[in-house]
Order: C-alpha cells, then sequence, then structure tokens
C-alpha cells in the first residue's frame, strides 16, 4: 500500500505486492538489501571452512541462492520465475540450478574437495552468465573478449 504522501514513479515497485507479501516499497528495498547482505556474507563465509566442503557448500550454496532469491522482494516471486524462464535466459537458469544442486550433490554424498570447489566456480561462472543476460549485448561482447583472449593465433 502507498501513502498518500509518497510520491509514485514508475518502476518496478510501483507494482502492487500480489499474493501473501503487502510489504511497502521502502519495506521491500530493505527486505531486498538485508537478504542480498545475509547472502554475501554467508558467501565469504563459507570460505572460512573450506576445509569441511559440507559446510562449504551448505554456506555458499545457500548464500548464493540468498543473493539471487533478494531480487524476489523487488519484482516478487512470480515475476522473477517468469524472468528467469524467460527464453532468453532459460538456460543460463538451467545450468545456474543444475551446478547449484551438483555442489550440493559434491559435498554432501561424494565429500570431494576438488569436485566441491569445480561446481562452485561452474556455479559462479553460470551465475555470472545469468546476470549478464539482463544487461544488453553483455553476453556478446564477453564472448567476444573471451575469444579474443583465448584464441591461440596471434
Amino acid at each position: 500500500m502507498w501513502n498518500n504522501d509518497e510520491e509514485r514513479t514508475e518502476s518496478f515497485l510501483d507494482e502492487e505486492s500480489e499474493g501473501l507479501c503487502s510489504l511497502s516499497a521502502t519495506q521491500r528495498l530493505y527486505a531486498s538489501a538485508a537478504c542480498l547482505l545475509s547472502g554475501i556474507v554467508l558467501m565469504f563465509l563459507s570460505f572460512v571452512v573450506f576445509a569441511i566442503p559440507i559446510k562449504f557448500a551448505l554456506l555458499f550454496t545457500f548464500g548464493n541462492v540468498l543473493a539471487v532469491g533478494s531480487t524476489a522482494f523487488l519484482m516478487g516471486p512470480e515475476q522473477q520465475l517468469r524472468m528467469m524462464f524467460d527464453s532468453v535466459r532459460v538456460y543460463a537458469t538451467a545450468v545456474y540450478i543444475g551446478f547449484v544442486v551438483l555442489a550440493l550433490i559434491c559435498a554432501l554424498w561424494i565429500h570431494s574437495k576438488i569436485l566441491t570447489l569445480l561446481a562452485v566456480i561452474c556455479e559462479i561462472c553460470a551465475l555470472v552468465w545469468y546476470c549478464l543476460s539482463y544487461i544488453p549485448f553483455a553476453r556478446r561482447i564477453v564472448s567476444d573478449l573471451m575469444i579474443r583472449f583465448c584464441d591461440t593465433e596471434l
């Protein structure tokens, strides 16, 4: 709900909350920031317990999911899921979710530090690729740069 004294501007925060969430725009911004900050703190804390793959994978993956999920407060979970599975980023989303699951499997069932670390690195790369899909032409620029840097012909 909006107070009468608040000025409404066109943005993704203007839409009234759907479903169970009835937070104001300011409350949603604070919740999003708190969720993002918590996720980042958990990701950094995970490196403190890197020697224990189970704790590392759980802390890192939970922090990563919290950071990504923080945008659900801004646009709502339904809109976020629609955007995540849009045709432009459906493959990036699937790869990201796959590596989140793989990192947990490597830590919880396989108990391999190396495989867990590789899965987490791939998870980060998949998340970066997913995030680049929101920036026009960013994927193309990054692809061209990677081809240029990895090209063996000089």
